[in-house]
């Protein structure tokens, strides 16, 4: 089993900087791609950004310019820069992994728990 733990979150004014991360532990063999999702109560779970083990990046029209995503393979850990942040960045930023598992019979997404980004003044 895999367990994604996400940490950074917390309250930022509009305009401010932020970096969260999330670590992949457990049976990991090797990770194909990681990436965040943002979520609202309410609404679907969006993709914000992802990045593939070989370093090519994805990201969300509204995040373009603004978030910087990267992943330090070594450490199974993925990292998302986020500046000039508005309110309409806040929610709960989920981790999410696709990988090999040390005994695994083929590629599994992996979510984490999330790490809450508040964007108010």
């Amino acid at each position: 089993q895999v367990q994604l733990v996400e940490s950074g979150g917390g309250l930022v004014q509009p305009g401010g900087s932020l970096s969260i991360s999330c670590t992949a532990s457990g049976s990991v063999f090797i990770i194909n791609d990681m990436g965040w999702y943002h979520q609202v109560p309410g609404k679907q779970r969006e993709l914000v950004a992802t990045i593939t083990r070989g370093g090519t990046t994805n990201y969300a029209d509204p995040v373009k310019g603004r978030f910087t995503i990267s992943m330090d393979n070594a450490k199974n850990t993925v990292y998302l820069q986020m500046n000039n942040l508005n309110s309409e960045d806040t929610a709960v930023y989920v981790c999410n992994a696709n990988a090999w598992t040390l005994g695994g019979r083929g590629n599994t997404d992996y979510w984490g728990q999330g790490t809450q980004v508040i964007v108010s003044s």
